[in-house]
């Protein structure tokens, strides 16, 4: 498979993640905003809006190769902090729901990798970054 197939089909999988979810958190503000309030979080509504916003623009940019780089390396932050904030440390009191957390920890560690890889790689010739080049 031609790399900039490769980078396509890559950039798009990473991406697939995220625009649901983003669409999800916007959908349900009030239950997103639940969640991060469970989590001790400030000012739950705008973390929610803003994480769902985020994982939807940012989401959609990684497919259509916009700005590749730089949000790739966001993505791989966001990832980072997602996974330690939302995951470390959950269900200590239940085995199954804390193998769950890491699990999801771990997912999003991951995707990190997944996401610092394509920000040395670039996106490809199919995409705005290598029209534009």
């Amino acid at each position: 498979m031609p790399i900039d197939a490769a980078a396509l089909i890559a950039r798009f999988l990473l991406a697939i993640v995220f625009i649901p979810n983003g669409i999800m958190k916007l959908s349900n503000i009030a239950g997103t905003a639940g969640y991060f309030a469970g989590l001790g979080m400030p000012a739950p509504t705008l973390v929610a809006w803003g994480s769902g916003f985020f994982e939807l623009i940012a989401g959609i940019c990684i497919v259509a190769g916009f700005r590749t780089r730089i949000v790739a390396i966001l993505l791989a932050l966001f990832c980072v902090a997602a996974g330690v904030l939302g995951h470390a440390g959950q269900g200590v009191d239940d085995p199954a729901i804390a193998f769950l957390h890491m699990q999801a920890l771990l997912k999003d560690i991951g995707l990190a990798g997944g996401f610092l890889a394509l920000a040395l790689a670039g996106p490809g010739r199919f995409s705005i970054d290598g029209a534009r080049a």
